[in-house]
């Protein structure tokens, strides 16, 4: 009886130990692929400049709530929600666009200041950008 019992639990740990082989595995697998981050498309020369985040807990017309940490950027056609490459001095970020709002300056992007704290960009610079491939 005691021997059939140690069976049953060295077959439960191993089962056990299986689990968590495969849970870890696909855990793995999982943020891999997470971590991919799509190519860029294109590279096109416009000119950036950026905008205080001052409309706290509101959304913009892309449906963006936005607050003091959001990064995104308006662009007056591209479609909500497109991925695209900013660059500005070496420095580039994935970002997306959120909102429509009209350019200042004959700005074709407006980066929303967290944004353009990040890439270094302040006032009105040249940028490039990329689409981002969808994935």
């Amino acid at each position: 009886m005691r021997v059939q019992i140690i069976r049953r639990e060295a077959a439960l740990a191993l089962v056990a130990l299986l689990a968590g082989l495969v849970a870890l595995t696909v855990t793995l697998s999982t943020r891999s692929s997470a971590q991919t981050l799509p190519a860029p498309v294109g590279a096109y020369d416009a000119v950036a400049g950026s905008r205080s985040t001052s409309a706290f807990a509101r959304r913009t017309d892309c449906g963006t709530l936005v607050g003091p940490a959001t990064e995104g950027v308006s662009h007056p056609v591209l479609p909500c929600g497109m991925r695209v490459y900013v660059t500005y001095r070496n420095r580039t970020a994935l970002t997306q666009v959120i909102a429509h709002a009209p350019t200042a300056r004959d700005a074709a992007f407006v980066l929303t200041e967290p944004l353009a704290r990040r890439l270094g960009l302040a006032g009105v610079q040249a940028v490039r950008w990329s689409y981002a491939a969808a994935s």
